[in-house]
């Protein structure tokens, strides 16, 4: 692991972890065994306000996550509580899911978050990319098909059973043939992106079927996985790019890096509020408060070279990593708007499209 890489990384002899917290005062690594117990290691601080430690022996699958120990000021904006497990950022897979709890939620109440938030998993990718042809379609030749990985798949009857819904089951034969078959030369995938199932949808038995609340930018969402969570569905993806690449398709992304699925100062707290919450999100002169320029209760501080970071590190990994081929930024003006917000009408969703060539 470089002293610029953040995430978990994986080398022959264990794994090294990063992580950034400007207000922390300690940072713990929280590592889960396949019972679900929970152990706890502290992580040193290095340069750059990066928390950094290593545990040999470990490998791919493991669950982990972070407590931070630091001030809970709503005034002053920081919201550091070590009683609520946080996800990694840069996690590559996440597993599980948030089951919706008040303990789940912000505060400083010293209620474990843990039986009710999902985990990181540390992931090395082993998935052989030897023989990918990858189209150069030009944009004023391309068909662009938006479609929905689950929905376009679910019901496919040339589908088997098993597979429906899934990564997998977009590039299966039935289905690329389909594509081709209406002059398709790029699918656009409806958000990927780890995200989370709003509580006041599941209050009605009910899901976020569109995906537009990300909690992790470089994790595939878990739910179209063909098997379990614990990192499968990254070469689940992996596979379904490769075979798409081979029918001559190529996978642009609908990417959200205008908010996250932490909601208002009244959200659960997952992984950015409570690592740094003034660093990634920008507040309102009541530093309690968020500005909400994408009416989903926050708005990520692009504007912050740590924020920015990511979402620059996030679409490099899509690229280089995961071989997709163009993203499509909703709400795109909101990323690069200016600190002085106006409030953005929620029926009004611009976007903007990007094509990237191979690396």
């Amino acid at each position: 692991m470089t002293r610029s890489q953040l995430g978990a990384v994986v080398d022959e002899g264990g794994v090294s972890f990063a992580v950034f917290s400007s207000v922390a005062d300690s940072v713990e690594l929280c590592l889960f065994d396949d019972g679900g117990a929970e152990s706890r290691r502290p992580l040193e601080l290095d340069e750059g306000y990066v928390w950094r430690g290593r545990v040999d022996g470990l490998g791919s699958g493991t669950r982990y996550g972070y407590r931070v120990h630091g001030p809970y000021d709503q005034e002053s904006g920081a919201r550091c509580n070590p009683a609520k497990l946080l996800l990694d950022p840069y996690a590559r897979a996440i597993s599980g899911a948030v089951e919706w709890h008040d303990d789940a939620l912000d505060g400083d109440s010293e209620s474990d978050s843990a039986p009710y938030v999902p985990r990181s998993v540390v992931w090395r990718s082993e998935f052989d990319w030897s023989g990918e042809r990858r189209p150069d379609t030009s944009l004023v030749d391309s068909v662009i098909y938006e479609l929905h990985v689950k929905g376009y798949t679910m019901r496919h009857p040339q589908v088997p059973r098993e597979l429906r819904g899934t990564y997998r089951a977009l590039a299966h034969p039935a289905v690329v043939e389909h594509l081709l078959g209406l002059g398709v030369t790029a699918v656009e995938l409806l958000p990927v992106h780890q995200f989370v199932h709003d509580r006041f949808l599941a209050a009605r038995g009910l899901r976020n079927y569109w995906g537009y609340q990300s909690i992790g930018y470089f994790a595939p969402h878990n739910e179209y996985g063909s098997a379990d969570d614990g990192g499968g569905q990254v070469e689940d993806f992996k596979a379904m790019v490769y075979g798409l690449h081979e029918a001559g398709l190529q996978v642009i992304l609908d990417v959200v890096y205008n908010h996250t699925a932490e909601g208002s100062a009244n959200g659960p707290t997952l992984c950015f509020r409570g690592l740094d919450n003034v660093a990634y999100y920008r507040l309102g002169a009541d530093r309690s408060q968020y500005v909400d320029d994408t009416g989903t209760g926050n708005t990520l501080d692009s504007h912050n070279p740590t924020t920015l970071r990511l979402v620059m590190d996030s679409l490099r990994y899509w690229v280089q990593e995961m071989h997709v081929d163009g993203f499509r930024f909703d709400l795109a003006a909101t990323v690069a708007a200016s600190r002085i917000s106006t409030p953005t009408p929620r029926f009004w969703r611009p976007s903007t499209r990007i094509r990237c060539s191979p690396p």
